[in-house]
C-alpha cells in the first residue's frame, strides 16, 4: 500500500478523532456467547444498527439469556437446539420479529442465514468464543460461510470475527468505503480497506492512541453515521 495513502488517512483520523485516544468499544463487542456474534453480524447488513440491537435483545429476552460476558457461556449447539424448535419463518416472526432477507434478489430470511452459519460453526466444532482460533484462518470454513445466500462478499464474516474477539479485522462496509474515499478522493476496494486501516492503526498508536483496527473501524462507522442523514442500505451480495 502506498505510504502516502496511509499518511493522508492518518492525518485526517488524527484531526477527527483527537479527543478519542482512549476510545472504548460499545457493549456489542462484549457478547458472552459466540452465537450472538452470528446474529448481530447477519442482521447488521443493510439496516440501522438500532434495529440489530432490537433483534438481539428480543432473542435474549425470549430465551431468558444474559447477553453479557459476565455469565456462563452457552454453546453453539445449545443455541441451535433452541432455534430448531421453531421454523425459520417462526423465528423471524415470533422471536426476532424481523423478516428481513439477506438480499433483495433471491435472498433468504436472515433468521435462516443465522441457523446455517451456526451449523457450519458446529461442523467445525466451534462451540464457544475460545474456539474462534480454529477457524479464523481456515479457508474451507470461509468458503462454506460464503456459500450461504447473501454472504459471498465476506463482510458479515469479517464482522463476526471482529465481534468474536479479533482486534485486527475491520468490517469493510459502505460506511468505511465512504470515509476513505472522501479523504483520498478516489475509489477504494474492499480489500484495500483492511490494508489501509491496519496501517493507519499502527500510525495512530505512534501518536498516542490506545487503538486497534477494530476500534478504528467503530470510530469511523459512528462518525459516518453521525454526519449522514441516512444510513446505508446495502446488501452483502451486491458487493
Amino acid at each position: 500500500m502506498n505510504k502516502e495513502i496511509i499518511e493522508k488517512v492518518t492525518k485526517s483520523c488524527n484531526e477527527i478523532f483527537a479527543d478519542q485516544k482512549n476510545y472504548k468499544l460499545p457493549d456489542e463487542y462484549n457478547y458472552g456467547h459466540l452465537p450472538l456474534c452470528v446474529i448481530d453480524s447477519i442482521f447488521s447488513i443493510g439496516v440501522k444498527y438500532e434495529a440489530v440491537k432490537n433483534v438481539v435483545n428480543r432473542f435474549c429476552d425470549h430465551y431468558k439469556i444474559d447477553k453479557s460476558s459476565n455469565t456462563e457461556e452457552l454453546t453453539t449447539s445449545h443455541f441451535l437446539e433452541l432455534m430448531e424448535q421453531q421454523t425459520v419463518q417462526e423465528l423471524a416472526e415470533n422471536i426476532y420479529k424481523n423478516r428481513q432477507r439477506t438480499s433483495t434478489v433471491s435472498g433468504i430470511l436472515k433468521s435462516e442465514a443465522v441457523v446455517l452459519f451456526l451449523k457450519v460453526l458446529q461442523k467445525y466444532k466451534v462451540e464457544s468464543l475460545n474456539d474462534i482460533d480454529k477457524i479464523i484462518t481456515n479457508d474451507q470454513f470461509e468458503i462454506e460461510i460464503k456459500k450461504i445466500s447473501g454472504q459471498k462478499s465476506g463482510i458479515s464474516l469479517q464482522y463476526f470475527f471482529m465481534l468474536a474477539g479479533s482486534d485486527d479485522l475491520i468490517k469493510p462496509d459502505r460506511m468505511i468505503l465512504r470515509f476513505l474515499e472522501n479523504i483520498l478522493e478516489e475509489k477504494v476496494s474492499l480489500n484495500d480497506c483492511q490494508v489501509i486501516l491496519t496501517g493507519v492503526t499502527e500510525q495512530l498508536k505512534n501518536n498516542g492512541f490506545n487503538i486497534t483496527a477494530k476500534k478504528l473501524d467503530n470510530l469511523i462507522w459512528n462518525y459516518q453515521r453521525d454526519i449522514q442523514t441516512d444510513s446505508p442500505t446495502i446488501q452483502d451480495d451486491t458487493l
